[in-house]
């Protein structure tokens, strides 16, 4: 698939979710990157903002299978991985609703941590083992979760670890005035949108393989390095405000999440090289989750994506090696 077909199945992927997700083209990008790359993505937002509607209209327009978990304090690991059942005389394993191309895990924060791991086992490893019997999940293979803010009630926050196994973490925002009433027409008259199919789980699994083939020069990589360890408090090149709210730092697989991202983002516009600015671009949806923040950050109302901000600034473009 060359870069235009792939530009032009993406555009047709996100016209379908444009038919039902009013506005939020941003919001539906950074999900769509997030898909490409194969990795899962965490959408934080109060109740009400359309995040499950977003991705289940995704399952729908990439024609895969789709499965969708409804997380309650509850609920238990064997409700969302499966369990054997005794039928006939003999054990059968019953599949639970992890076994699915794109897996909606609403409201993830509200299970308890038990269950949570459970579901992150699965992301991390693409299997699940149950009776010593292991079962590979389809691919691809995706998560896309929601969780409400950590100060609503009834909330168990995810662990930097398990957060971590997310590709990307998005912020989703509440629609502007207009969007607002155009998402209103939408909602309150009997007439239902309607999806179509614009690809399939070959077709997604081909696109995937084309962005690992996306190349990338070292100076790049060595750009997504640079601003990995640039948010850990106790390097040198940590901005003055990373040194003062940052406790920890992100991981490894921040940098990973940024150049996978950047190749999506670089196929998605129709170009087959990777750029500092793809890799800009998505850094705050691979950061903003893997820094952990002190207590004097909360008190003066600094987030994360405000320490990402003189980060970037700090470093706005590498230099390329020569040889």
């Amino acid at each position: 698939m060359n870069p235009e077909q792939f530009a032009a199945t993406v555009e047709k992927v996100e016209a379908e979710i444009g038919k039902v997700i009013v506005g939020q083209r941003e919001l539906v990008r950074s999900v769509v990157l997030g898909m490409l790359a194969e990795g899962h993505v965490l959408l934080e937002g109060v109740p009400g903002l359309g995040k499950t509607m977003l991705l289940r209209t995704l399952g729908e327009a990439l024609a895969v299978e789709f499965g969708r978990i409804q997380f309650t304090p509850d609920l238990m690991p064997a409700d969302i991985v499966g369990t054997n059942v005794l039928r006939e005389g003999a054990f059968q394993f019953h599949r639970g609703p992890v076994f699915a191309n794109v897996v909606l895990a609403d409201e993830i924060n509200r299970a308890t941590p038990k269950t949570q791991s459970a579901m992150l086992e699965a992301m991390q490893e693409r299997r699940v083992t149950i009776g010593g019997e292991t079962h590979p999940l389809p691919r691809p293979f995706f998560v896309m979760a929601t969780q409400n803010p950590i100060e609503m009630e009834g909330t168990y926050p995810l662990p930097e670890a398990q957060l971590d196994r997310f590709l990307f973490k998005v912020l989703v925002p509440f629609p502007s005035e207009d969007d607002l009433v155009a998402i209103l027409d939408r909602t309150t008259t009997a007439e239902v949108p309607t999806v179509e199919p614009s690809t399939d789980a070959a077709t997604l699994q081909s696109m995937i393989n084309a962005v690992r083939e996306v190349p990338a020069a070292t100076h790049l990589l060595r750009f997504a390095s640079t601003l990995v360890k640039a948010t850990h408090p106790e390097t040198e090149a940590a901005p003055g405000v990373v040194r003062k709210y940052a406790r920890f730092g992100a991981s490894p697989r921040a940098a990973q999440a940024m150049v996978l991202g950047g190749k999506a983002r670089a196929l998605v516009e129709g170009r087959l090289n990777l750029s500092a600015e793809d890799i800009r671009a998505v850094a705050p949806l691979a950061l903003r989750h893997r820094m952990v923040l002190g207590y004097e950050a909360a008190a003066d109302g600094v987030s994360a994506d405000d320490l990402l901000d003189e980060v970037l600034e700090a470093f706005p473009a590498p230099v390329a090696e020569e040889g």
